[in-house]
């Protein structure tokens, strides 16, 4: 299981890098959902006890997920939105 949590430990520094380096906004969208995949990852590989599964854990990553499906879906219908109100894919203070 410890392969698990580092995979985790390595999606969320994968994610937390691309959301310092990204431009564009939906690409900061994706790195945030791949941070949060690797906490996920962590914690269920965390939450596994010597051959047997905490439900516990289980039961708060799906409910994870479902919130994390909801805000993605958020965060990209306010990153078209602004791109249609002003015409560019990166904030103000991104652009050069």
């Amino acid at each position: 299981m410890i392969v698990y949590a580092v995979t985790g430990a390595l999606l969320v520094a994968l994610g937390l890098y691309g959301l310092i380096a990204a431009r564009g906004l939906l690409r900061r969208v994706v790195a945030f959902n791949v941070v949060g995949s690797g906490v996920f990852l962590m914690f269920g590989a965390l939450g596994w006890h010597a051959g047997s599964a905490d439900p516990v854990p289980q039961a708060l990553i799906i409910t994870g997920i479902v919130v994390a499906l909801s805000a993605s879906a958020l965060a990209v219908g306010l990153v078209v939105a602004y791109a249609r109100a002003t015409g560019r894919q990166v904030l103000e203070d991104d652009a050069e």
